[in-house]
C-alpha cells in the first residue's frame, strides 16, 4: 500500500520507517528539509519538500494512488486541513491525523478523521490505523510504553525456536496458548502448529512485529 506522511518530527520519521520496513510504498512531506534527517539510513521511501495541505504538494508525494494518509506535524490547523484535503479532495481511505487540543480531536473524531493524542503509544497507534482494521494490543502498562499483542503468525514458523522469531521481530515472546492452555516459554521452546503467539514489545514496534510474523521465515534466518 502506498502511504503518505505529512510531518517529519520525531513521530512522522518514526512512522514512516516503521512502514517502510514492513514493505509499504512511503512519502514523507516536510517543509523543512533538515528534517529529512531524523529518518533512518535505510529508509527506502520518498522525500517531498513543501506544506502538506497543498494539493500540488501532495500530487508530488503520489496522494492520488495513496491507501493510507497520516497528518503528524506539530500544528493542529495543519494537520486537520491536510485530512480533510487527503479524505475528501483525493477519497483516501484511511486518514489519521495527530491534534493535541482533546476538544478539537473529538470534533474531528465525529468527522469521521481518527485522532491520535501525543502519548508514548502514537506511532503504534498510527501504524494500527493505517494498517490494520482494528486495534489489536491485549495490554499495555500504565505508562503505555509496552504492550502485549497476539501475533498472527504465518504457518511456516512452526518448527521454528521462539528465540528466532523474537529476533526477527525485535520483541520478547511473553507466552504460548497450545491447545487451550498457556506455556511459558524457553530457549529450547519450538513453535508447534496451532500455537497462538503474544508478543510484548515496546510501543511503537508492536504493529511492525505484527507485519513481520504474518510473513514467513526468512531463509536468512534459518
Amino acid at each position: 500500500m502506498r502511504v503518505v506522511v505529512m510531518g517529519c518530527g520525531r513521530v512522522g520519521a518514526s512512522l514512516a520507517d516503521g512502514l517502510a520496513r514492513i514493505g509499504h510504498e512511503v512519502a514523507v512531506i516536510d517543509r523543512d528539509s533538515t528534517a529529512f534527517n531524523r529518518l533512518s539510513p535505510e529508509f527506502s521511501g520518498e522525500r517531498v519538500l513543501g506544506m502538506g495541505f497543498d494539493r500540488d504538494v501532495l500530487l508530488r508525494a503520489g496522494i492520488q494512488e495513496a491507501g493510507a494518509f497520516a497528518a503528524v506535524s506539530s500544528g493542529d490547523n495543519s494537520n486537520i486541513i491536510s485530512a480533510r484535503v487527503a479524505r475528501e479532495t483525493f477519497g483516501v481511505e484511511r486518514v489519521v491525523a495527530r491534534i493535541y487540543d482533546a476538544k478539537r480531536a473529538a470534533v474531528y473524531e465525529r468527522l469521521g478523521i481518527p485522532t491520535v493524542a501525543t502519548v508514548p503509544w502514537t506511532t503504534d497507534r498510527l501504524l494500527n490505523v493505517l494498517t490494520r482494521e482494528s486495534e489489536t494490543t491485549k495490554w499495555r502498562d500504565p505508562s503505555g510504553n509496552v504492550g502485549v499483542a497476539e501475533l498472527p503468525l504465518h504457518q511456516d514458523w512452526a518448527g521454528h525456536p521462539v528465540t528466532e522469531l523474537e529476533t526477527t521481530t525485535g520483541g520478547r515472546v511473553a507466552f504460548l496458548l497450545r491447545m487451550g492452555s498457556g506455556l511459558l516459554p524457553d530457549a529450547k521452546t519450538i513453535i508447534q502448529a496451532g500455537d497462538q503467539v503474544f508478543i510484548a514489545a515496546i510501543s511503537g514496534h508492536i504493529a511492525e512485529a505484527m507485519a513481520i510474523s504474518a510473513l514467513p521465515p526468512s531463509e536468512d534466518d534459518a
